[in-house]
C-alpha cells in the first residue's frame, strides 16, 4: 500500500537502522539529513549502506546480527544500516550520489566488482592497501577475486566476500511434457534451441527458455545473457584483451551471440518482449514461472534457490528433485566445451570516510569466518574464502553448493576496469536492439561505434579471429 499522499516518500527509499549497543532504531531520513548538515559528521558512528531485493533482508539481517556483536564490544560506537531498496541499475546511481558527499557518504559501501573500480576511477572509493595488509584473512581469499579489486594503480579497493556462477536451471516437469531426458546436458547452442523447440511444440504451455536480455535488466543481461554466450565462441572473441590491454571489436563471436537472441524470438522460444523489458521479471520467474512449470530452461546464477527456502517469500522445497542443473555449453562444444561467468560483492570504504580504522574494524567483524559462513548459507552464494569453504556446515547448506563451486575453476570474469560499466550499457543496448528489430550485424556495428566512443580508438582493436 502506498504512503498516504500527505508523507513524502524519500526519493531512493531508505531506511536507516541505528544500533547502539545492540539496540536498534529507525531513523528518519530527515533526521539523517539535519545531523549531517553542517558538513562534519561524527567519527564514532559507522554508516554502512547495501542493497536491499525488494522485501529481502538478508543482507540487514547479516549486518545487524554484526552490528549487535560489535556494539556491545564497542559501546561507544553506533552502527547505521543504510539498505537502498532499488533495482541493480539504480542501486549503483544511488550509492554513488551517497559517497559523493562527505555530509552523506556512508562509511562502509557494499559494491559489485563489475562497478567498483568504475567507482574508483570517480573518486568515490579509497585504496585500503595499507589496512589489507593487516587482514588475517587476506590469503583466504581467492587471488581472481583480489585481482577484481586491484585497480591499475596497484592499490585494493575492497574486500570481496561473495562470488558466482551461473549455469541452465531446467524445469525437469516441463522436460517430461516434452519428451526430454530428466538429466540433460547440452553439447552446443544448437541443442539448446532444440531443446526449446521440442518445449514449443509439446502440449506444455510453458515458456521454453529465458535469459535475461535488453537495458531494464541491467548488468544481468550482460553476464547472465550475452557472456555466457560470447565467452562459448573461441579464443580471441571476449569483450577485452587483456595482453594487449584493448577492448574487441568486430568479433564474428558478438555477432553470433546476437543471432541466438534474434532466434530466441524469430522461432517464439523465449518470453514476450514485454516480458524481457520488465525489470522485475526476475521476482516472477522465481516465485511462479519456474515453481509452476511455466518456464523450461532459464540461464541464472548459483544464488537464486534462495528464493524457495522455507523463510522465502515463496517457499518451494522440491526444487532439488524438480529443477536440474546443466552446464552452459560452448557454441559448437569446443575449447574447454562449458563456460561460466563468474562476479561478486564487497565492502569499500568510501573517499568521504569519517574513521576509515573504525571503520575497518567494523568491516572485520563483518567479514569474520563465523559471520560469513552464516551469511553464505542465508544468501545461497559462493564464497570466495578458502577458510569459509572448508566448513562443512557451508559444504552441507545447499544441494547446489558442491556443483557451482566447482564451476569456478573454468570460470571467465568480466573486465575489472573502470570502463567496463560503460561497455557494459552498449552490450544491453545490443542486445535490445536486435530483441526490437534490428540484424545483429547492425547491432553489433552500433555497438563497436559506441565502445571507441567510451574508451577511444587508441583502446580498440579489432578481433583476431
Amino acid at each position: 500500500m502506498p504512503p498516504p499522499t500527505h508523507v513524502p516518500r524519500p526519493p531512493d527509499r531508505r531506511t536507516f537502522l541505528r544500533f547502539t549497543a545492540g539496540a536498534a532504531a529507525v531513523i528518519p531520513l530527515s533526521a539523517l539529513a539535519g545531523c549531517t548538515s553542517g558538513g562534519s559528521r561524527d567519527p564514532g558512528t559507522i554508516r554502512i549502506a547495501f542493497q536491499q531485493f525488494g522485501s529481502g533482508t538478508i543482507k540487514q539481517e547479516w549486518i545487524s546480527a554484526a552490528a549487535q556483536e560489535f556494539s556491545q564490544d564497542h559501546p561507544e560506537l553506533t552502527v547505521e544500516l543504510v539498505p537502498i531498496v532499488a533495482s541493480e541499475n539504480d542501486y549503483f546511481t544511488k550509492n554513488e550520489l551517497l559517497m559523493s558527499s562527505p555530509r552523506t557518504s556512508p562509511d562502509l559501501v557494499y559494491e559489485d566488482s563489475f562497478i567498483l573500480l568504475s567507482d574508483m576511477g570517480a573518486g568515490y572509493l579509497q585504496p585500503i592497501t595499507d589496512l589489507v595488509e593487516g587482514f588475517e584473512h587476506w590469503d583466504d581469499i581467492a587471488d581472481a577475486s583480489k585481482e577484481a579489486v586491484t585497480g591499475e594503480d596497484g592499490e585494493v579497493y575492497g574486500i570481496p566476500i561473495t562470488t558466482d556462477t551461473r549455469a541452465v536451471w531446467f524445469q525437469r516437469e516441463v522436460f517430461a511434457e516434452a519428451g526430454l531426458p530428466e538429466d540433460w546436458q547440452p553439447g552446443s547452442w544448437e541443442d539448446i534451441l532444440d531443446a526449446a523447440r521440442a518445449i514449443r511444440d509439446s502440449d506444455s504451455e510453458a515458456i521454453p527458455f529465458f535469459m535475461f536480455a535488453g537495458t531494464p535488466q541491467g548488468e544481468k543481461a550482460s553476464m547472465q545473457g550475452f557472456e555466457m554466450l560470447l565467452y562459448g565462441t573461441g579464443d580471441g572473441t571476449g569483450l577485452y584483451d587483456r595482453d594487449a590491454e584493448k577492448w574487441i571489436l568486430g568479433s564474428q563471436g558478438f555477432i553470433d551471440a546476437l543471432d541466438f537472441l534474434k532466434t530466441l524470438f524469430d522461432e517464439d522460444l523465449t518470453a514476450s518482449l514485454g516480458q524481457h523489458l520488465d525489470p522485475n521479471i526476475s521476482e516472477t520467474i522465481y516465485t511462479s514461472m519456474l515453481p509452476e512449470a511455466k518456464l523450461g530452461m532459464l540461464v541464472d546464477g548459483s544464488w537464486i534457490s534462495q528464493n524457495w527456502t522455507d523463510s522465502a517469500a515463496r517457499p518451494w522445497p522440491e526444487w532439488p528433485e524438480v529443477v536440474g542443473l546443466a552446464d552452459m555449453p560452448t557454441q559448437d562444444g569446443g575449447g574447454s566445451g562449458t563456460v561460466t561467468l563468474a562476479g561478486g560483492w564487497g565492502l569499500s570504504i568510501p573517499t568521504h570516510v569519517s574513521d576509515r580504522e573504525v571503520a575497518f574494524r567494523f568491516l572485520e567483524k563483518l567479514v569474520s569466518t563465523e559471520t560469513l559462513v552464516k551469511y553464505a548459507i542465508a544468501d545461497n552464494h559462493i564464497t570466495v574464502r578458502a577458510d569459509v569453504a572448508e566448513s562443512e556446515e557451508y559444504l552441507s547448506y545447499s544441494p547446489a553448493v558442491e556443483y557451482f563451486t566447482d564451476l569456478l575453476e573454468t570460470a571467465y570474469y568480466r573486465p575489472a576496469l573502470p570502463a567496463y560499466p560503460e561497455v557494459s550499457s552498449a552490450v544491453q543496448e545490443a542486445m535490445e536492439a536486435v530483441m526490437t528489430g534490428s540484424t545483429p550485424e547492425d547491432a553489433a556495428a552500433a555497438y563497436d561505434a559506441t565502445v571507441t566512443d567510451i574508451v577511444g580508438p587508441e583502446n580498440v582493436q579489432e578481433a583476431t579471429s
